[in-house]
């Protein structure tokens, strides 16, 4: 559990931090350019530190490479003199205790901030700061004009972090964690411990920690806020403004914890002990594969690498469907081949050598709204599949960049057999996937001998077209207009890409330009049937359009006219109003005419 360490820091402190961090003039985003462009200064040399007048003299070089940054928590020691030697400041008289403050709240004399930002933990160093104006708040008993000389040495430091640069969230971290990063969907194990601010306890886990999904959000809101910028191991104390913690209603004692006043500000007290990365592997949330054990490296299986697995398949219930692999060899499917379901297949697809992962797949990526006869029992309609798969191997085919031209012409070939074969059966997804792949052994890019060259160009062609197809079947007219547009940029008298680009055209409602594809057809390929019927559908569509566009002109017109009408009747009765109200201005000075009379 984190120890517990009280934050202190105000509200008014944190909005104060917000608004250093928050802001820059340029004259300091010039200086860090200067400084970062710098070399490393060595112990005894001498900078300045941007424009400001600041200058740096070290005196002890620090420890790696980090240095702290607003509203960060640093301690430093510090002695303040004048340049005759005379002291003014100093942590190191009486108890020398160092002194501790948030860098962008003001804690210390103006310049002296900037040039701590630039130390390193351990460093000591000398700052020279141009005179102060008369009366700084900051340093008394210094005679006006006078410059100032700051020997710091940075003991340490806590890096803090505002989550929504606001104060109401801030976050103070005592011990970093490992790489891996928390994310929405996670399923993760927190010590945690929320006290109000004169340290009683509202909510507390349990010893080992609570175990929940991130997404699944806690009584007090601010929690899985914190936690999705937190790393596994990482240990930090937590201010947290009355908006993000329990907010204007507060909430009522519950078991042995006190209640939370209405408009509560609470400390938190915060170790992520572990994480399970919880992946939307669909992007639909029908697919959720959370990881129970971290694998070897990063490669996943590819397209046609053939894995092998073992895996229980169960019902919600816990009923189990399947279970193979466990025996004597572990089982093995091809991926993207529909071997087992579309579910598994995606989920291992995006996992390492050694990783195990529990798979959720929703009926839709599963086996469907029918009952199915599976190993161990008729699995009902509509079932919800959990899937605890291990990736125990997998074939590596050979990168294209580790071939040999000839080697990638033949790889090429083979996907666009694989490509026809299922475009024939109507699977255009997994049909168009090997047309693509195989373009990638075939890419422009690469370099082929003068003898395989023709036939590279012929296959690109060729899987280019019968992409497009498969484009067209699928409805994305614009991946299959730019593919038609890659062979047309090397065979521009290519009539089936003519043909089949002006199909996009007419699908996406761009009749002028199929008009011109299907003409330059015909023009090549007078007698080609496709192309005029295509150009019969086209003539009618084109009819129909200029109908629709002759109505709505009329539409326009009408409105604009009568629209008109009424403009031009308001202002004949404005006028005739004005007439009127002059008439009766004038017939009333004559009346007053008279009466003087």
């Amino acid at each position: 559990m984190a120890r517990s360490s009280r934050f202190t820091c105000s509200s008014a402190a944190a909005m104060a931090m917000v608004g250093a961090h928050g802001s820059s003039s340029s004259d300091d985003d010039e200086a860090g350019e200067e400084i970062e462009s710098a070399p490393p200064l060595g112990v005894g040399e001498e900078r300045a530190i941007g424009s400001s007048g600041i200058r740096k003299r070290l005196l002890r070089a620090g420890q790696g490479w980090a240095t702290p940054v607003p509203p960060d928590e640093v301690t430093v020691h510090y002695v303040g003199s004048l340049p005759d030697g005379t002291r003014f400041a100093s942590t190191r008289d009486g108890a020398g205790q160092p002194r501790t403050f948030n860098l962008g709240s003001g804690g210390v004399v103006a310049g002296l901030e900037r040039g701590i930002c630039t130390m390193k933990k351990g460093e000591k160093a000398l700052f020279i700061l141009p005179p102060l104006a008369s009366g700084d708040k900051d340093v008394t008993s210094v005679p006006t004009g006078s410059e100032l000389h700051f020997e710091v040495e940075l003991l340490s430091w806590f890096t803090v972090l505002d989550i929504y640069r606001n104060g109401g969230i801030v976050k103070k971290i005592l011990s970093a964690g490992g790489t891996r990063h928390t994310g929405d969907l996670d399923e993760v194990t927190v010590k945690y411990k929320i006290k109000l601010l004169d340290e009683s306890i509202v909510e507390e886990s349990t010893e080992e920690g609570s175990t929940f999904f991130v997404n699944e959000g806690h009584d007090c809101p601010a929690l899985p806020k914190v936690l999705k910028t937190m790393k596994e191991g990482e240990k930090a104390v937590v201010m947290v403004q009355s908006q993000y913690a329990f907010g204007e209603q507060g909430r009522a004692a519950k078991a042995q914890f006190c209640a939370v006043p209405p408009n509560s500000a609470v400390n938190m007290d915060v170790e992520l002990v572990s994480l399970k990365p919880v992946v939307d592997i669909t992007g639909d949330m029908k697919v959720l594969k959370k990881t129970l054990r971290c694998g070897d490296g990063i490669r996943t299986p590819h397209d046609g690498e053939t894995v092998r697995i073992r895996y229980t398949g169960c019902l919600e219930d816990g009923t189990v469907f399947e279970k193979l692999g466990f025996d004597e060899e572990p089982f093995e499917f091809t991926i993207d081949e529909e071997e087992v379901t579309v579910g598994l297949d995606s989920a291992v697809a995006t996992m390492v050598k050694g990783e195990l992962a529990k798979v959720t797949v929703n009926f839709e990526y599963g086996l469907g709204d029918t009952e199915v006869e599976r190993q161990l029992i008729t699995v009902p309609p509509c079932s919800t599949l959990i899937y605890e798969v291990e990736l125990i191997d997998f074939t590596k085919e050979k990168e294209s960049w580790e071939m040999s031209p000839h080697e990638k012409l033949e790889a090429a070939e083979k996907l666009k057999v694989a490509g026809n074969d299922l475009f024939k059966i109507g699977k255009f997804q997994r049909a168009g996937k090997k047309y693509s792949k195989a373009l990638n052994y075939v890419n422009e890019d690469g370099h082929f001998e003068d003898g395989i060259e023709k036939s590279i160009t012929n296959l690109r062609v060729f899987c280019w077209l019968n992409h497009a197809a498969c484009c067209l079947k699928l409805k994305d007219f614009a991946q299959a207009i730019s593919l038609c547009s890659k062979v047309l940029e090397i065979e521009s008298c290519n009539v089936k890409a003519l043909y089949r680009r002006a199909q996009a055209y007419v699908e996406s409602y761009d009749l002028e330009l199929a008009k011109r594809d299907v003409l330059k057809a015909l023009e090549l390929d007078p007698n080609n049937k496709d192309v005029k019927l295509l150009q019969v559908n086209l003539k009618k569509l084109q009819v129909e359009s200029n109908k629709r566009d002759a109505k709505l002109y009329a539409n326009m017109f009408d409105r604009t006219s009568k629209e008109s009408d009424v403009v031009s009747k308001k202002r004949r009765v404005e006028s005739a109003s004005h007439s009127e109200e002059t008439k009766n201005v004038e017939e009333d000075k004559a009346k007053e005419v008279v009466k003087e009379e």
